[in-house]
């Protein structure tokens, strides 16, 4: 009787704990990542910068890592020649202006005389010519003198955009040829991350979507997408996990605002994109 009564105990107690596990695993809450994490790296594109004219480099005024901002000068030529240049344009202008003086008064007499028969209407022609050439001399000395002036101009060399000077390439008293590269500019913007992302993840993103950006140092900016591929590729070797190198993934491109200039060019950083939560639109 009593290995009866226990073997009920025994059920009736196995019974009740598989009721209470039941209710607890059903009152357990679902969680669902909201947030898609992603990994890549900053890209920032950089542009040589040359002079639009031959000469030799007089100044240098920044060294590699300098900051600087549009319109900075960078570097300056010898302007000599090109002064030099300039006064000779100039001096050939005013030569073709007294010239052309010349010319219109000598078509206005010629014309009073035609009209007195004093003189033949070849003779009339020739004065009416050689105003017109007088004329388009002018215009061609007016001209060589806008080439000159912008040719001095052209002897400094300014910053594009704001930046940071990657590479100095030459240094003062070198001659340089046009489009010679003096300095390589890192630019401060565009900055862009770049990554990739696989299909399965690919519905959660859209062009102009907020992420943020955060570095391995846990500083944090604010971005948006900019561009998806449209063509699947096999993820870039530099990507260090060899599981993703065989997978099948999408191009991303993010633009990052870098206000304090604090991403640089390869750093690796990660880029987390909020998912809609399940429910919601």
């Amino acid at each position: 009787m009593k290995r009866v009564v226990l073997v009920l105990l025994l059920l009736s107690a196995m019974a009740g704990g598989g009721y209470y596990y039941y209710m607890t695993q059903q009152r357990l809450p679902v969680t669902e990542t909201t947030e898609l994490t992603l990994y890549g790296n900053i890209d920032i594109r950089d542009v040589a910068l040359a002079f639009r004219v031959a000469g030799r480099i007089q100044t240098l005024s920044q060294e590699e890592g300098d900051q600087v901002h549009r319109g900075d000068v960078l570097a300056v030529l010898d302007t000599k020649p090109f002064m030099d240049e300039l006064a000779l344009r100039q001096a050939s202008l005013q030569e073709t202006e007294a010239a052309v003086k010349n010319a219109e008064k000598l078509y206005a007499r010629s014309a009073e005389l035609l009209k007195k028969g004093a003189i033949s209407q070849g003779a009339f022609d020739d004065a009416f010519a050689a105003r017109d050439e007088a004329r388009a001399r002018v215009k061609t000395a007016q001209a060589q003198v806008n080439i000159a002036t912008t040719s001095l101009q052209d002897s400094r060399l300014l910053a594009p955009n704001d930046g940071i000077i990657l590479t100095r390439v030459r240094e003062e008293g070198s001659i340089v040829s046009t489009g010679q590269p003096v300095y390589t500019l890192a630019l401060n913007d565009p900055v862009w991350v770049r990554t990739y992302v696989n299909e399965p993840d690919l519905g959660y993103l859209s062009p102009g979507q907020q992420v943020t950006v955060t570095t391995d140092s846990h500083r944090t900016y604010q971005g948006q997408i900019g561009f998806i591929s449209p063509q699947a590729e096999f993820t870039p070797k530099t990507v260090e996990t060899t599981q993703l190198r065989t997978d099948l993934v999408y191009r991303l491109r993010v633009i990052v605002a870098n206000p304090d200039a604090g991403l640089r060019q390869g750093m690796p950083v990660t880029v987390t994109v909020p998912k809609p939560v399940a429910g919601q639109p």
